[in-house]
């Protein structure tokens, strides 16, 4: 859900809130992606950034 916060104090309620109804009805966390696929995402943006410096 998003949103505009007027102030912190409703910005940490919402946050509080989420994590509430999120706990109540966990669902278990699926990798889709293989340690390899991860770690040719990882070289192709540490090249990337090391271009740009």
């Amino acid at each position: 859900r998003r949103g505009v916060f007027r102030s912190v104090p409703e910005l940490i309620a919402a946050i509080e809130e989420y994590l509430q109804n999120h706990n109540q009805n966990p669902r278990v966390f699926t990798w889709t992606a293989t340690p390899g696929r991860i770690m040719a995402k990882v070289a192709k943006s540490k090249e990337v950034l090391e271009t740009l410096h």
